[in-house]
């Protein structure tokens, strides 16, 4: 008793696509090929935002350079050298992101400050190019 068929199936040849070529208006109304342009699309880069520390009176200076050393990854000194500037200016520049990273990072900045009882302000504001 054979339970296994002795023939292999036969497979289907694939099939060409037809090639379109221009068909000749046969009814009078110029059918044929339509070529269409192709556009470049110039696309912008996000919009870039600042996040911005603001200078008040009560929160102290050291806790505004553990601010900037831990959520916008500098070093001492740089974070210093901003913290003087928000100190002497009324506010300081930490970074440039995208506008969600910025937001995140205000939220961070003001997180930690409330946790630890300062009233820091941080802003996030679009860069002017």
């Amino acid at each position: 008793m054979k339970s296994m068929a002795t023939k292999s199936p036969k497979v289907p040849a694939p099939q060409k696509a037809p090639i379109n070529t221009p068909s000749k208006p046969e009814d009078g109304q110029g059918g044929g090929a339509v070529v269409l342009e192709r556009r470049t699309q110039k696309v912008m880069p996000p919009q870039m935002y600042q996040v911005v520390l603001l200078n008040d009176d009560y929160t102290p200076m050291e806790f505004v350079v553990v601010v900037i050393q831990e959520f916008f990854n500098k070093d001492r000194e740089a974070a210093t050298q901003i913290m003087l500037k928000i100190h002497l200016d009324g506010k300081g520049v930490c970074g440039v992101f995208s506008k969600d990273v910025a937001a995140s990072k205000v939220d961070q900045v003001t997180e930690a400050a409330r946790r630890n009882g300062h009233p820091l302000q941080c802003i996030s504001e679009p860069v002017e190019l």
